[in-house]
């Protein structure tokens, strides 16, 4: 094993400007934890965006690796909890927060953040789900939970395109939903079509012409993940024991609302949280991902190297990804 490794390197100039570059660093400079991980592959999130700019709401001290998510093959385990070689799985806890994350090819975590590889998922299929894909799988549980049933009850996806939206559109119609895919990007109806949506809308057509305390009972099952405004719009929009799934906020973080839709129609809003959620669920959730068929349109992601990812952090910023991006640490897989 080497004594360096490649990684995204971040750190803050002299101007208070936040710059990037791929370098080599010492295995010393990873955190003293249990499991040393030989990434694979890692993915791109919107998390890590802000992470790679410097947005210290994410990530407290630089220079940093960003990164969230991460599958590779253990290295070492001075637990003896993993095999050295076997294939495992990172998402969520704090790395790629202020935890070096898979930007980088080696990533050295606690025991309990690892998550053994499902037989029926590569490390790539891994991480073209991600953080997005376990998020959106998380909030699809949720909303069955709330009775929220494929075949009786069409489901709203908003912010389609996105990452964690795609992937929601993508794991509904396998499950055998009927999905409303709503976007701002219409140009990407295609796309969201071959994913498996019934119908795609302007997410313009989802906003009431007039707001009410109680709007029309338009959807049963929604999976929201860009907040704001649009979650103001949708409760009131909710037919009775609706129910929402919450996971984001690009739209902003405050919520102005009234109590009648759930005390008069039962409606439920249920927060999604991926980073935290205990072992038991995390393990249900990757095995219901990996029952699913994953054949996913060619179009739909892209494999990247460490030199082209700033390129698509870019791109990510400005509201122009859809999809998910992958990054290969090529020299891993090489070996």
């Amino acid at each position: 094993m080497n004594n360096t490794f490649s990684a995204f390197w971040v750190q803050e100039n002299t101007d208070g400007k936040f710059i990037s570059e791929v370098r080599e660093l010492p295995l010393s400079r990873l955190p003293d934890n249990d499991v040393l991980i030989r990434v694979h592959y890692s993915s791109l999130n919107y998390k890590d965006a802000l992470s790679a700019s410097g947005n210290k709401g994410v990530t407290k001290n630089y220079p940093f690796v960003p990164g969230i998510d991460a599958s590779g093959e253990v290295a070492e385990d001075r637990t003896s909890t993993f095999s050295k070689g076997e294939k495992v799985i990172v998402t969520g806890y704090d790395l790629g927060m202020n935890t070096f994350g898979g930007f980088g090819e080696y990533i050295c975590v606690p025991k309990d953040w690892v998550v053994p590889l499902p037989e029926k998922l590569s490390l790539k299929t891994a991480m073209i789900y991600g953080t997005a894909g376990y998020t959106a799988a998380y909030g699809i549980l949720r909303l069955q939970r709330e009775l929220i049933e494929p075949g009786k009850h069409p489901v709203l996806v908003t912010g389609a395109t996105g990452g964690v939206g795609s992937m929601a559109v993508y794991q509904l119609a396998k499950l055998g939903y009927e999905v409303i895919a709503a976007t701002g990007k219409t140009d990407q109806a295609e796309l969201l079509t071959a994913l498996g949506a019934t119908e795609v809308i302007h997410r313009d057509e989802v906003y009431p012409e007039k707001k009410s305390l109680l709007n029309k009972g338009r959807y049963h099952g929604v999976i929201e993940t860009v907040g704001g405004k649009m979650l103001e719009a949708l409760i009131p929009q909710m037919k009775p024991d609706g129910a929402i799934a919450c996971c984001g906020n690009i739209l902003g973080h405050e919520l102005h609302t009234n109590v009648y839709p759930f005390i008069l129609r039962g409606v439920s809003l249920l927060g999604i949280d991926s980073g935290i959620t205990k072992m038991p669920l995390r393990l249900k959730v990757w095995d219901q991902i990996a029952g699913y068929e994953n054949a996913f349109p060619e179009s739909y992601y892209k494999i990247i190297e460490l030199g082209e990812l700033q390129k698509e952090i870019d791109r990510m910023l400005q509201g122009a990804q859809t999809g998910r991006v992958v990054i290969e640490h090529s020299a891993n897989n090489r070996d």
